[in-house]
């Protein structure tokens, strides 16, 4: 297996890293960077667990190889918070009640911030549309989108 360096910025920090070239993004940021909140639920896309943001777009990280991040910028759940201080949006999901058991929550939110920095101020139908693409097992989704909602409003 080759390895490869790769610059990207994570969480708004510069970082290099030498990464075996077929290894997904998943697996580097949970192994070899210590991202634990990026988690992995299908292993092909569907489940919206291991959701990053890759140059401001959600992303599934299980289906975007290490190395293609060369140059990019990603942030997972560990970039949101400032100085110690939740993000707004991690603190409308605590405050909505949309955490249940936590797994897919990561994704969820970075989903979601996703949204909010293209659209400050989404539709309910827009919010649903974002999320789409991410699944929980625990909630009917009602108090999820009622999170994204109050934190447009923050």
């Amino acid at each position: 297996m080759s390895k490869v360096k790769i610059n990207f910025n994570l969480n708004y920090e510069d970082v290099t890293v030498e990464v075996d070239s077929n290894k997904r993004l998943v697996d580097m940021l949970r192994e070899d960077l210590g991202l634990k909140s990026v988690k992995e639920g299908c292993g092909e896309g569907e489940c919206g667990a291991c959701t990053v943001i890759l140059d401001g777009k959600a992303v599934t990280s299980c289906t975007v190889l290490g190395p293609q991040v060369d140059g990019c910028s990603v942030v997972t759940l560990e970039g949101l918070s400032k100085n110690g201080e939740l993000d707004k949006l991690q603190e409308s999901f605590i405050e909505a009640g949309a955490v249940q058991c936590g797994f897919c929550t990561p994704g969820m939110i970075l989903s979601a911030k996703a949204l909010l920095m293209e659209n400050p101020n989404p539709t309910k139908e827009e919010i649903k549309r974002a999320m789409a693409g991410n699944l929980c097992r625990c909630t009917g989704y009602v108090k999820i989108v009622e999170a994204v909602e109050l934190a447009t409003k923050r």
